[in-house]
């Protein structure tokens, strides 16, 4: 496992060199970032009788619908909630969707409903978000972190700052998390340790350009 930790401008520089100088495409890394966080559900301590992804528009959401997809072809029980619009959502996203629709998992809108479901995937937002939670979406939050499931969050448990581990509004917290490339500054505050819960790093194949200055 890798010790380094990382802005998120190192993240994000890494992402943009690993894809428009090395030629890795996106839906690549976002393949590879499933993988590594659906082998950690499947050989961690999850009860995957009733899994739930709840997923953003953005990229984010896109990794959690691909861990969908992953589960499903091993026979796991797997929803998806969708926080807005299907015709609203990034590239790799919409992609991701269209897979989902031919193996006909269910993908319905966002609720605070969560009874029932005994893992709860969070992969609302991603690194880059940088307003506070409100509205319905801190509703969301609250209600994943008010269910009896274990909590699953992809790259970084939504609403963390994932530079200063500092909450931005309401924050899922987390049982697990699985961050991509590199664990970020964030993480490894006494703060962000309380909503990242277990920790691990996937290797994507994104590293950081050695020209970079940090």
């Amino acid at each position: 496992m890798m010790t380094r930790t990382v802005s998120i401008a190192q993240a994000r520089q890494g992402d943009s060199h690993t894809i428009q100088e090395i030629g890795i495409p996106s839906l690549v890394l976002m393949e590879r970032a499933a993988l590594g966080a659906t082998g950690r559900l499947l050989t961690g301590d999850f009860n995957l009788s009733n899994v739930l992804v709840f997923a953003g528009t953005g990229n984010n959401g896109g990794d959690g619908l691909a861990i969908a997809r992953m589960l499903h072809v091993r026979d796991v029980k797997v929803t998806v909630m969708l926080t807005g619009a299907e015709d609203h959502t990034s590239t790799e996203t919409a992609q991701q969707l269209k897979i989902l629709h031919y193996y006909q998992i269910p993908v319905i809108p966002a609720s605070t409903s969560l009874s029932g479901y005994t893992t709860i995937i969070d992969a609302i937002f991603g690194i880059g978000l940088d307003r506070p939670v409100e509205g319905k979406f801190a509703d969301w939050i609250k209600a994943i972190n008010a269910s009896s499931a274990k909590v699953f969050s992809v790259d970084v448990p939504s609403g963390l700052n994932a530079d200063t581990g500092e909450p931005q509004g309401a924050t899922v917290k987390a049982t697990a998390t699985s961050t991509f490339a590199y664990a970020k500054n964030g993480f490894v505050t006494d703060q962000g340790k309380q909503y990242t819960g277990e920790l691990f790093v996937e290797d994507i194949g994104v590293y950081l350009n050695d020209h970079y200055e940090a």
